[in-house]
């Protein structure tokens, strides 16, 4: 009992009641003053050239939006578009909807209100009274009448709740998006899932490096008991922490500004960046650079660039104060980045798989492609990108 009852304890039932009743206003105001059947035809043809304009998709959803969904009008989860109409076939779909939105009106007002009028006359019968000519006839005045009273109330509420629910499933259907429109949303929620993603891993390759570079500092400092190497690690610790910092803060600018291009991130010109900061954490690093690297595409550069971040942490974090070769060779159609050092006797688990798929996946983004894995006794990351 308490489901049935509960359509009636929300607005939105007696909002979409109020649609119906405002799309027959001026009709009936027509039909006052000439009482004849085409009235109505004439309405309907009205109605035809008018959802042609444009404008009208924009009117219809902000009404269907405030009162058959019960979202706010600026809301974009209704399901009811508001933008004005872009093609042939979205004015098709509104002036369908302003036919149906009549005649669906002029049938549950009619019928709301003759089942009304026919609840009064049966309880007037019931108590001697006069009742009017409605849409139950009634023989004499009986006190059984007020039996049959509830049961016209009731097909009442449904009608009303049942045209309130069919009235926005038409709006959902006729004014919500068109295939093009649905299309463009994906691509849009695509475009903001890839660049929340693309976020994510520049987070974590950049403050991961930094907070690797300060623990093997710290250790190293505090080991090596040198007032000398204390300073330079602290020195390295600050390097690296304001190389952070500036990526913290440009990928929060981002994040702010949405609509602000991306921009001043490194590239593969600034991996001495990255290499004098291994050493300076211990790192035995021997590095090669052959090819113009000024010439590799501004998307190949970056990428290439947190690769090689991702890479030697990675190995400051599990291999410590290894001999690590690092390879970048710039060839004519492509971009090879190879990072190895000696394996220490146990394989990376689980916990520190997410860097190591972060760089496939980069990898596999600009169509490259990307080897993570022991080689002949080594630790190996090779990763090849096309230039084109």
């Amino acid at each position: 009992m308490v489901r049935l009852l509960r359509p009636f304890g929300r607005a939105v039932t007696y909002t979409r009641l109020l649609h119906l009743f405002i799309a027959v206003v001026w009709p009936s105001m027509w039909l006052f003053i000439e009482e004849a059947w085409w009235t109505w035809a004439v309405a309907a043809a009205v109605l035809a050239p008018v959802g042609l304009v444009p404008a009208m998709r924009t009117v219809e959803g902000l009404q269907a939006r405030l009162l058959l969904t019960g979202h706010r009008h600026d809301s974009e989860s209704a399901g009811v578009v508001v933008a004005p109409s872009a093609s042939w076939g979205d004015r098709g779909r509104v002036v369908v909807w302003l036919e149906a939105r009549l005649l669906l009106g002029c049938a549950a007002s009619v019928l709301t209100v003759q089942l009304l009028l026919a609840t009064v006359d049966l309880a007037s019968a019931a108590f001697g009274r006069e009742a009017g000519a409605g849409l139950v006839p009634l023989d004499g005045r009986q006190w059984w009448h007020a039996l049959f009273a509830p049961l016209t109330l009731a097909a009442a509420a449904v009608t009303v709740v049942a045209a309130g629910r069919l009235v926005t499933a038409l709006a959902l259907r006729l004014l919500g998006p068109s295939p093009a429109e649905r299309l463009a949303a994906l691509e849009e929620r695509t475009e903001q899932l890839l660049e929340r993603t693309r976020i994510a891993r520049e987070l974590h390759d950049s403050i991961g490096h930094a907070l690797t570079v300060a623990v093997v500092q710290a250790g190293a400092a505090r080991a090596a008991g040198d007032p000398a190497f204390t300073d330079r690690a602290l020195a390295a610790i600050e390097d690296t922490g304001r190389a952070a910092l500036e990526d913290l803060e440009r990928v929060l600018g981002i994040l702010r500004e949405s609509d602000r291009p991306v921009s001043s991130r490194p590239t593969l010109v600034d991996a001495d960046r990255l290499l004098d900061s291994a050493r300076a954490s211990g790192a035995k690093l021997d590095s090669e650079v052959s090819g113009p690297l000024e010439t590799v595409p501004g998307a190949v550069s970056r990428e290439g660039y947190r690769i090689l971040q991702e890479s030697l942490t990675n190995v400051l974090r599990h291999a410590g104060a290894m001999p690590v070769r690092v390879r970048i060779d710039v060839t004519e159609g492509a971009l090879a980045l190879e990072v190895r050092n000696a394996m220490t006797g146990a394989i990376p688990g689980p916990g520190s798989g997410s860097g190591l798929r972060g760089i496939r996946e980069r990898a596999a983004l600009l169509g490259g492609r990307a080897r993570t894995g022991p080689d002949e006794g080594d630790w190996q990351v090779h990763v090849e990108l096309p230039l084109s």
